[in-house]
């Protein structure tokens, strides 16, 4: 019998014909980032055990989750893949992947999909994977490379194109493209309202260029769309309280941190990390949270063994450092610690970056400013292999800034300001804290710095 084919014609194993529309199924739930992704691939391999990709995406899923209890459930997902036979060079290559990841070997991994992409151009999955773990990785450059290379195999009408075109936008967001970003993920959007990897991108361009007004109206517009789709809408609406942190908005970046990005006491990291960085700003900025540390600090507490992504480590530990449990706080220390002795790829970034991040974090939390500075300024130009988006990073960066303000470090943050706000000329947190810096230092270059901040928050 002839293998069933995948939407762009790739040849799949399995057992029967009819899984090819349980894998076309399967497949569009983890793409348009659907509530019931899970669902359906535990149908397909309850319909058919023989179906490789359907182990691949099952374990993709599990290690996708970042927490260590989901390894043992995809290094199951990857014996019962190895153990079918009989599948393609394709697949192969997938579960090549899938293993390395289960090793924690991350960059070995891309490798084996870049390998496959250069073979099979059009394959979704190993397209939209590899841009997850590259972006875990840090590496925007990669993330470009990847997609632009496959373009040329693609026409407008293949099925998933759509798809493609948001992991074009989001890969030329990260890397400054903001033009093709955001006409990519127009497309995108135009295509599919639903598409929310694509509107996710657009929205990370109004961030960076400065586009409050519209990055707010572009998510409630959308909004609508996204009902069906799981906790990554609850990421959109972190967006939307970031335009409204720009804009000095307290009230209503608190208020969608209690009726959206909170609103339910999740565990899943993502959740946890968009609560965590808008409790963590907001208070850089006095604004007063509450007793909402309080959960967070219990519920992060719980993952200080998880150590899959360093990224949401030290969200975890600035949670625990917010909840003054100074026993919490060295028991999640010691585990990064141990955690920073491992060979793997993360196991390495903890060891460099993570872990002077990580004592900045609780420096800057028992109000050691000084040495929060020390411990995170050397590694400042590091913090992108910590992983995650420009957006979500630029936490550390602010936490640095205001530690060298608060310990009277005026030179340092000046400095440090005068550099991003050359980079990202209508950031309004950038203009607002450096005409302070500047004015305390009594320069004549703070008036200006204050008209300019007044200048973009006018528009």
């Amino acid at each position: 019998m002839a293998r069933p084919a995948d939407e762009q014609g790739h040849p799949i194993t399995a057992a029967r014909a009819e899984s090819a529309d349980l894998w076309r199924h399967a497949m569009h739930g983890y793409l348009g980032a659907r509530a019931d992704a899970r669902t359906r691939v535990e149908a397909l391999l309850a319909a058919d055990p023989r179906m490789v990709l359907g182990h691949c995406l099952d374990g993709y899923l599990h290690l996708l989750s970042s927490t260590r209890s989901a390894l043992g459930s995809a290094r199951g997902a990857l014996g019962r893949a190895r153990a079918v036979g009989g599948m393609t060079s394709r697949e192969e290559l997938h579960v090549a992947a899938l293993g390395r990841w289960t090793e924690g070997d991350l960059e070995a991994a891309a490798g084996h999909w870049a390998t496959l992409l250069g073979e099979h151009p059009r394959d979704l999955l190993a397209i939209r994977v590899s841009q997850f773990v590259l972006s875990y990785l840090g590496d925007s450059t990669g993330m470009r490379s990847a997609v632009r290379s496959v373009l040329p195999a693609w026409d407008e009408g293949d099925p998933g194109y759509g798809h493609l075109l948001g992991c074009l936008a989001y890969a030329e967001e990260e890397t400054g493209g903001y033009r093709a970003a955001e006409a990519a993920g127009l497309e995108a959007v135009n295509r599919d309202r639903e598409d929310i990897w694509a509107a996710h991108a657009v929205a990370h361009v109004r961030e960076m260029e400065g586009r409050w007004h519209e990055g707010i109206q572009w998510i409630a517009d959308l909004a609508p769309a996204w009902s069906g789709c799981s906790n990554f809408g609850l990421h959109l609406r972190w967006h939307e309280a970031l335009f409204h942190l720009e804009l000095e908005q307290w009230d209503q970046a608190l208020a969608l941190y209690d009726r959206e990005v909170r609103a339910q006491p999740s565990d899943q990291y993502l959740d946890l990390t968009n609560a965590v960085s808008l409790l963590w700003r907001l208070e850089q900025e006095d604004v007063a949270v509450g007793s909402r540390w309080i959960e967070l600090a219990r519920t992060a507490a719980a993952h200080q063994d998880d150590h899959a992504l360093v990224f949401a480590d030290l969200h975890y530990l600035m949670a625990i450092a917010a909840g003054d449990d100074d026993e919490a706080v060295d028991r999640f220390l010691a585990s990064s610690e141990r955690f920073a002795r491992e060979r793997t790829t993360e196991g390495r970034v903890m060891a460099d970056v993570g872990l002077p991040l990580a004592r900045a974090i609780v420096a800057h939390r028992r109000r050691r400013y000084a040495e929060a500075v020390d411990c995170a300024l050397p590694v400042r130009d590091q913090i992108r292999r910590i992983g995650g988006s420009h957006a979500q990073r630029d936490v550390f960066h602010q936490l640095v800034i205001d530690a060298a303000w608060r310990a009277g470090r005026l030179e340092t943050a000046a400095g440090l300001l005068a550099e991003r706000v050359a980079s990202r000329s209508r950031n309004l947190w950038g203009w607002r804290h450096y005409a302070r810096v500047l004015e305390a230092q009594g320069s004549a270059r703070a008036g200006a710095a204050r008209r300019e901040h007044d200048r973009l928050a006018s528009r």
